[in-house]
């Protein structure tokens, strides 16, 4: 085959939204003045409606790890108590930032594939009343695992502690209702749900948080969050602004409001089903089967085989890019990502070339069958909506027979321990 179309298949950066593309082209715009400020303030309402809180939202020129420093240097004091919840490698992260800036973190690790359950960090409270803050994933981009954060959120929200979250996969992925959950600082980023370029990060600050900043004495400069919310009331960045990308996230929050953010969701949700019938199909084993979220699906490759050859075939046979494990999962798992600007057509043809790719390295597969899951699964779930009265587990909300949930599956056993538990 000679010509080969370049596909972004990875869960960051995520295929780029057409017009939010287009916009960028009118960038020789200045920052200080009265057409941008427009363009900023606008983009500044949109967001705020978009994660659906009344809480500030800021906006920074930086990666989502530059907002993640930010939660740190402004709302904490040098040997803070805290709570780090990791499972992955950017759960590792959280770790490795708290650590940077003095706070005496109680660390609780999950084994990649795995979740924090709400009830360590239950323990963990009870055993640390001077906790100042809880820090978690939304959603393990590492392991494609979910954290159950509307459980936690309800604990943290009983202590004087606040919730820290990192939802940079998990905005656009899962429901996450920031107000009525008490989720008091939330952390996006742009090449994900948005659909844009990566460079802007996005933070939720609420009235609690802001507390929490009022006694905090750590270093910080460039990340202000005070500074940045003065200017930003006035419709103005502290700093120079991302003008390119602001104005690509302005077409980009048009499109989410038009879909709708509860449809951005579902969407992600039904690809990750569609996705994980097929990979059952191709008698492929789930990553991360007991909590697994819909940014990502991660799968095992088959024995004897280094997922990094699949990633590698995907690349030089079909020009598609996606994503090998990280840390210690690097060649034991390829991943396939479901947020953004993703729809069914990627997913039929992402399987139809994963079969291709086993099947040529030697691994049985009956070519078509794990198509043929997703084409089913895609006219089971547009013909017949049910809804499924269970949220917050990766699931979707509105077809038939709910994979996730289906009696004869181990994450369903899985989810079905954890709902059990009183907490």
């Amino acid at each position: 085959m000679h010509i080969k179309k370049q596909r972004l298949l990875t869960p960051g950066p995520t295929p780029l939204y057409p017009p939010a593309l287009h916009a960028m082209m009118a960038s020789d715009i200045h920052h200080r003045t009265a057409d941008f400020q427009n363009v900023y303030k606008t983009a500044l309402a949109d967001l705020k409606e978009v994660f659906g809180t009344s809480n500030d939202v800021l906006m920074f020129a930086a990666s989502g790890t530059g907002a993640m420093d930010a939660a740190v240097s402004n709302l904490f004091s040098r040997g803070d108590e805290v709570i780090v919840c990791t499972a992955g490698k950017f759960g590792e992260r959280w770790a490795e930032i708290a650590k940077a800036y003095g706070l005496k973190a109680n660390v609780l690790k999950a084994e990649y594939g795995d979740v924090v359950t709400p009830q360590r960090v239950q323990q963990a409270l009870a055993d640390g009343p001077k906790t100042r803050g809880v820090f978690i994933q939304a959603s393990e981009t590492s392991t494609g695992a979910e954290h159950d954060v509307k459980a936690i959120a309800s604990l943290v929200a009983k202590t004087d502690a606040i919730f820290v979250v990192d939802a940079i996969t998990g905005l656009g992925t899962m429901p996450l209702d920031i107000d009525d959950w008490g989720l008091d600082v939330v952390i996006g980023g742009s090449q994900k749900a948005f659909m844009i370029p990566p460079g802007l990060a996005f933070i939720t600050v609420s009235a609690k948080a802001w507390k929490h900043g009022e006694t905090a004495d750590l270093p910080h400069y460039y990340f202000d969050l005070k500074k940045e919310k003065k200017s930003a009331d006035a419709g103005d960045s502290s700093w120079t602004p991302a003008t390119s990308l602001i104005l690509a996230l302005g077409e980009a929050l048009k499109y989410i409001k038009k879909i709708g953010m509860p449809q951005m969701i579902e969407n992600a949700q039904l690809l990750a089903c569609a996705t994980r019938r097929a990979v059952e199909a191709l008698g492929l084993e789930l990553f991360a089967a007991g909590s697994p979220g819909s940014a990502v699906t991660a799968v095992r490759a088959p024995k004897g085989m280094d997922s990094g050859v699949i990633v590698k075939d995907f690349r030089n046979r079909f020009g598609a890019i996606i994503a090998n494990g990280q840390g210690s999962m690097q060649g034991k798992i390829f991943r396939i990502a479901h947020l953004g600007y993703f729809d069914f057509a990627d997913v039929l043809s992402l399987i139809a070339s994963l079969e291709i790719i086993l099947k040529a390295n030697g691994h049985d597969v009956k070519l078509g069958s794990g198509v043929a899951a997703v084409q089913e699964f895609y006219l089971s779930a547009m013909g017949q909506k049910k809804s499924c009265s269970r949220d917050g587990h990766g699931c979707g909300t509105a077809w038939p027979n709910c994979p996730l949930h289906s009696a004869s599956s181990t994450a369903a056993k899985s989810v079905k321990e954890r709902e059990t538990v009183n907490v």
